[in-house]
């Protein structure tokens, strides 16, 4: 297997051209397998895209949603999204767009026993849950004393990328080693993962003929650009959020006496040191209490 250069798997340009495209089909129909788990015998073998050729005039925008949406031999369908941003609403955001995918099958007059079962997959890449040993999620609607299930129609699962890269530890599974995958290993660990996983081997091979068309790489940093972007823009309004949230709690428990203080604290820019002063500053009991935990946070 030819080398392949360091390459971004979360970027969801490269992610659709591969899992979107008809050459890509083998490396989905691996992907899904992986992720819902089909009984012997009832594993997925083809799947008919359905999603829209992407508009290049989208790669730059922040909000645009490079999403994957496939429809299976018995008719359901299926929705891949790779979130990389955590915009702190991704359980809205997947029920909407899992409610607009279910409602759109029907057409004006027709009967709901023409719905069929809508499955989303959301491929994270922050920690959403709070189980750190747990990595992937699957929900459906069932009644809260019995566990009976309504029905199969909704079916929604989360993969938590950073969760798995921290097992530390050989993938005991096609998920596993999915995941893996997308978290970016490279050389002899990613090449052993493929020799035993065919979707996987195929998806590597599209990204070497990726990487050598100029005008898709090109592309895709463009996508990577806008993501980072995105990136920067949420962690200046969260560090925006934060500064003001101190200086509020300096001008009311200190008053006039604090603005030194408040100056300095909006000097700050770097979250990290933002988070650690808010989880600190409402036990000072003095104005020194608090500079010294302002103090303190910016030389750690």
């Amino acid at each position: 297997m030819v080398k392949m250069k360091r390459i971004n798997r979360t970027n969801d340009y490269l992610f659709k051209r591969i899992f979107g495209s008809e050459e890509g089909k083998d490396a989905l129909i691996g992907f899904l397998n992986a992720v819902l788990k089909p009984p012997p015998g009832q594993e997925l073998t083809s799947v008919e895209l359905l999603d829209r050729e992407l508009d290049p005039k989208y790669l730059l925008d922040k909000a645009a949603r490079l999403d994957i949406l496939a429809k299976t031999a018995t008719g359901t369908l299926v929705n891949i999204e790779v979130q990389v941003v955590n915009k702190y609403n991704i359980d809205k955001r997947t029920l909407f767009y899992w409610a607009g995918l279910y409602y759109g099958q029907l057409g004006s007059g027709e009967d709901f026993i023409h719905l069929r079962k809508t499955i989303t997959i959301n491929l994270l890449g922050f920690n959403w849950f709070a189980d750190a040993g747990k990595y992937h999620y699957t929900f459906h609607i069932r009644e809260d004393q019995t566990g009976e299930l309504l029905n199969d129609d909704l079916e929604i699962h989360f993969l938590e990328l950073r969760k798995i890269a921290g097992l530390k530890r050989k993938p005991q599974n096609d998920l596993e080693e999915w995941l893996l995958y997308f978290n970016n290993i490279q050389g002899e660990e990613m090449e052993e993962i493929a020799m035993g996983n065919p979707g996987i081997r195929k998806a590597l091979t599209i990204e070497q003929i990726f990487l050598k068309d100029k005008k898709e790489r090109r592309l895709y940093e463009l996508r990577e650009k806008a993501v980072r972007d995105e990136i920067s823009m949420l962690a200046g309004a969260r560090a925006e959020g934060r500064v003001d949230a101190i200086c509020m709690f300096l001008d009311v428990r200190f008053g006039k006496a604090s603005q030194g203080l408040q100056r300095k604290v909006r000097s700050i820019s770097k979250l990290e040191a933002l988070d650690r002063i808010i989880n600190q500053i409402y036990t000072a009991t003095s104005l020194e209490d608090a500079g010294s935990i302002v103090d303190n946070a910016i030389t750690r």
